[in-house]
């Protein structure tokens, strides 16, 4: 009996020392009879120190009688939240439970087992949760503006410039006057550039291939229209791909590749771009490599909005973002996103 005494003892001091929460055990004048490791790491108090009270007890209104320390006031509280001061000063955010663990009834004396759970790296993960989903909401925002504004473009705009271009051509069909026709030939030329212009600004805004027909088909779309607008640009796709993604994979996807091409285009004075999209049973793997003048990452500081915002939308997928680049040698660009679901699409 004595040998399984001693293993209780021992287990229970080990459990006691080791634990992550810190445990204290005080008097009712709050001096510190007893604490593990845990708690002094986390408040830097002393054995035979005295608990501080933490920023709610130092401010409530207490009646005549009462206790101000609101745990002790109360003998066993279960969960409380405050802010408790450390030995330097600082005030630490900190869950809080008390539980009355000694009464002696004749000298009234009381012992109290006081748990604090340091609430910092949880605050910390909330906070980082919140930006996350702010982040997200104005990414969907602004998609669906962009998805909004294209359809308007295309639907209205485009759709009005076409009718106007079908009426010149009516009207040609009347007018014999060859210096008129030939006016009216201009003005349908410069119709046809507006037309076209509109038909890319809505194209940057929301490809229609990428809701209509997937990522692939609308990668296939971008790269005609980058190439067409640069010529000594050559630009390789490689894909296995044959699924649709679900929406979010897609246009997350869609304007990494886009942002890519766009700053390759300002910066990089490339010749060549290589794209390859490839699933795998992991997820799948976007690398995006080009042969420009290339960067030094460490003397680039603060990554500029673009690599940020690329770095936001695959961080919203739950992937990995990477990016290596060296002066002479060229970007390159490597993506990982862990999980994505083929997409039913009418």
């Amino acid at each position: 009996m004595s040998e399984l005494l001693h293993l209780e003892v021992t287990y229970l001091k080990r459990i006691f020392e080791s634990i992550q929460d810190g445990i204290i055990i005080m008097d009712q004048q709050r001096h510190i009879i007893m604490m593990n490791p845990s708690a002094e790491h986390l408040t830097g108090w002393k054995l035979n120190g005295t608990v501080p009270f933490c920023t709610y007890c130092e401010n409530r209104n207490v009646q005549p009688g009462e206790n101000t320390c609101y745990l002790l006031q109360n003998d066993e509280v279960p969960y409380f939240l405050s802010k408790m001061p450390t030995y330097h000063g600082e005030k630490i955010d900190v869950e809080m439970s008390t539980a009355l663990v000694y009464h002696d009834r004749k000298s009234s004396r009381k012992e109290y087992l006081l748990v604090l759970r340091d609430q910092s790296a949880k605050k910390r993960e909330e906070e980082a949760r919140i930006s996350k989903l702010m982040i997200k909401k104005l990414i969907d925002a602004k998609e669906s503006e962009h998805k909004r504004l294209a359809k308007e473009l295309h639907d209205g705009v485009g759709q009005s410039l076409f009718s106007i271009s079908v009426a010149l051509q009516a009207i040609e069909s009347y007018i014999n006057d060859a210096r008129l026709n030939t006016y009216i030939g201009e003005v349908r030329k410069e119709l046809e550039k507006v037309m076209n212009d509109v038909k890319d600004y809505s194209q940057q805004l929301r490809p229609h291939s990428l809701d209509q027909l997937g990522i692939v088909a609308a990668i296939h779309t971008l790269i005609a229209s980058v190439e067409r607008n640069n010529a000594k640009l050559s630009i390789s796709f490689v894909t296995n791909v044959e699924e649709r993604c679900q929406s979010p994979v897609e246009i997350n996807l869609y304007r990494v590749i886009q942002e890519a091409l766009h700053n390759t285009l300002k910066y990089a004075q490339a010749s060549k771009i290589s794209i390859r999209l490839f699933r795998t049973e992991a997820g799948l793997t976007l690398t995006i490599n080009d042969n420009g003048k290339g960067f030094n990452p460490a003397e680039l500081g603060n990554p500029g909005l673009g690599l940020k915002h690329m770095d936001e939308r695959v961080d919203q997928l739950g992937g990995t973002f990477e990016l290596e680049s060296i002066p002479t040698k060229g970007t390159n660009i490597k993506i990982f996103i862990p999980q994505w679901m083929e997409d039913q699409h009418d």
